[in-house]
Order: structure tokens, then C-alpha cells, then sequence
């Protein structure tokens, strides 16, 4: 069969992969069996699966794939944080990061996970927005994701492990709700016990204010974490810096988290990229209190990491302490997020996808 007619079983649920293999005759829990393959043994290749019939694998070589992407690139930091540059099959590629939770880098990993191809936002700050968009990734390339780089991590480890990733965060290249159907999808196939296994209060996504998204979000319930990219608490500043809030301005986008807040009982967090002389002199202290103040939120501060050919810059770390000292004495919870990757280009605004790596 020509590949392009093959059917695809990445991203595929055990009640669809049953479906499918009963009109090829097959018993039911073989779809158990091929499930687990793909799932928790991140295997691509039918010819692996050695508890299923020679005959069935045969068929299915001939006639389905699973296209977990390829890792054709892979930098390492002195942190030990992985990034990867990976390929879906149809030759588009994606950067996906692993963060170690602990320093030896040999433990337990968060993943940071693309939901496009590019990013049509376009913040001024950002590498992937100056790449452009190419397309939205369907969830089973999310999930890919995750079981290309464990079985990446795993190979280079010389571990067989199927819980080396523990948390999920939705902050690589795109904005994940302007995709929120896949996306959704995607949660679901890594929350199931039956493979990936990660819970929903081990996924965050992160926006830069897409309001549809954020409420339909809300209305799903879901236990995940949702994170804000703000960066400024004025319209006009934050407007040259997210063109994106000139659809949705502060006083729309504050609606909707408000909304969601209310909806889900659960606490959102703001992300804030720290630039040097743009969003750090006392009066955006204060208007950021003035706006997260009265919400049940966490605050995520996070030192500019600088890419070639953007003007922006690095704050020293005494402007770091100081803004941080600002925002607390205002009442504000906040955080100070560790620096990850950034000598390899693999931290907040930096992933690009550039072919030559």
C-alpha cells in the first residue's frame, strides 16, 4: 500500500484502535496489546511487538503506521536540559525541550511540548513568532512528542523507563489554544492510565491570551494548570509587545481568566518575562498588583532569555530582586523561574527549529 493511504494508529484511543481491528477480524484485546506497544513502550514498529500473530504484524506493516517523530537533532546543556529538534512525517519540524528535574539530569523529566508549526502570534520578543507559521500539529504529533524524546532520553540513558517524563508543559513553539481541539485531544491520550500515564495536575498550557481557548478551557473541567504569558499590565505596552491583546485587551482577557477562576475553582498562574528598561520600573509593579491582586493567582517572573537579532535584554540581577521585592510587598505569590537551557537556545523564547542544527 503507498504509504499516504496508510492508516494512522498514533493518537488513536483503545476504543478506536479496537474499532479498527476488528474490521480486519482481529480480537479485541489485541488492541490492548498494540495500545501498550505504542504507549508505554513507545514502539514504532510492528515487527517489535512480539506477542501479536507474524501474520497480524505483517498486515499491519503493509497497511497502518505509527509515526512517532524522528529525533534528528539533539543539544545538551550544561544543566543537563535535552533539546530536540524532531520531525512529524511530512518533513515539518518541531523543537520539543526535557528539563531534569533534579541536576544529575538522570532522574525524572518535565517535557515541553510544541502545538505548531512556527507561531502566528508573532511577540517581538520571541524566536518562534520571527520563524512564521506553517500549520497547526494534530494531537497524535503532540503525543509523538513525548514518546519520540522518551525513547530518545531512554536510548542515550540506557534506561528502560517508561516513567522518565512525569510532567507535561504546553510552552514550546505555537499557541496552543488558537489549536485547543487537538490540544484536548492530546491531554486525554496523556492523562489515560492505560499508557502515557501523567496526570492533569502534571500539565500546564500556557497562552498568550487567546480568550475563546481560555473559556473553552474552562469549560472542560480539566485539572490542569493554566499559565498566562502577560508581560505587561498596560494595553499600550503590551500591545507592541503581544499583538495579540489588540484582539483581546487586558480588560477582555482579564474577563476570561476571571471567568475561568470562577468556572474551575482552580488558581491560574502569570508568566513575566523580566526585559531590561521595557517592563520593570515601579509603576508596572503597580499595575501589576492592581491587576492580579483580587485573583486567586501565582506570579512566574522569568529573566529574558536573549536571542540573536532582537534588541532586547537580560536585566542585571540586582533590577530582578528588586522588581521580585516590588511585587511581593504588593501581596503579590510570587515565583522566580530557574533558568533551564538557555546556553543551547532551549529556554522561553528561544526554540526556532532552524534546520542547521
Amino acid at each position: 500500500m503507498n504509504k499516504e493511504n496508510k492508516t494512522e494508529l498514533l493518537g488513536m484511543n483503545i476504543a478506536e484502535l479496537e474499532k479498527y481491528l476488528l474490521s480486519l477480524g482481529q480480537p479485541r484485546f489485541r488492541s490492548k496489546q498494540i495500545y501498550g506497544w505504542i504507549y508505554r513502550k513507545d514502539i514504532s514498529s510492528f515487527y517489535e511487538m512480539s506477542d501479536i500473530p507474524r501474520d497480524l504484524r505483517e498486515n499491519l506493516d503493509e497497511n497502518a503506521e505509527i509515526s512517532i517523530p524522528r529525533v534528528l537533532k539533539q543539544r545538551v546543556a550544561n544543566d543537563n536540559t535535552r533539546k530536540f529538534l524532531l520531525e512529524m512525517k511530512d518533513k515539518k519540524k518541531v523543537e520539543t525541550v526535557l528539563i531534569p528535574q533534579n541536576r544529575e539530569g538522570n532522574d525524572r523529566y518535565t517535557i515541553c511540548i510544541s502545538t505548531q508549526v512556527g507561531c502566528p502570534i508573532g511577540c517581538v520578543f520571541c524566536a518562534t513568532g520571527a520563524s512564521g507559521f506553517q500549520r497547526n500539529l494534530k494531537s497524535y504529533e503532540m503525543v509523538g512528542q513525548i514518546l519520540g524524546s522518551r525513547r530518545e532520553l531512554a536510548k542515550r540513558l540506557k534506561l528502560q523507563d517508561n516513567q522518565l517524563i512525569t510532567n507535561v508543559v504546553y510552552m514550546g513553539m505555537g499557541e496552543p489554544m488558537l489549536n485547543i481541539e487537538e490540544v484536548l485531544k492530546s491531554i486525554n491520550m496523556i492523562n489515560d492510565h492505560r499508557g502515557i500515564n501523567i496526570g492533569q495536575r502534571h500539565i500546564t498550557l500556557s497562552t498568550a491570551g487567546e480568550v475563546k481557548g481560555i473559556q473553552r478551557l474552562a469549560r472542560e473541567k480539566l485539572q490542569v494548570t493554566l499559565a498566562i504569558s502577560l508581560h505587561a499590565c498596560n494595553n499600550q505596552l503590551r500591545n507592541q509587545l503581544i499583538p495579540l491583546n489588540r484582539k483581546y485587551p487586558l480588560e477582555i482577557l482579564m474577563q476570561a481568566v476571571a471567568y475561568y477562576i470562577e468556572y474551575t475553582g482552580r488558581r491560574v498562574t502569570f508568566e513575566y518575562i523580566m526585559l531590561d528598561g521595557v517592563n520593570m520600573g515601579l509603576n508596572d509593579a503597580q499595575a501589576m498588583i492592581k491587576l492580579i491582586k483580587p485573583l486567586l493567582a501565582n506570579v512566574n517572573l522569568i529573566p529574558y532569555n536573549e536571542v540573536n537579532g532582537l534588541d532586547f535584554k537580560r536585566p542585571t540581577p540586582s533590577q530582578i530582586m528588586r522588581f521580585n521585592k516590588w511585587l511581593v510587598e504588593g501581596g503579590l505569590n510570587v515565583t522566580l523561574r530557574e533558568e533551564r537551557g538557555a546556553d543551547i537556545e532551549a529556554a522561553c523564547g528561544q526554540l526556532a527549529a532552524k534546520r542547521e542544527r
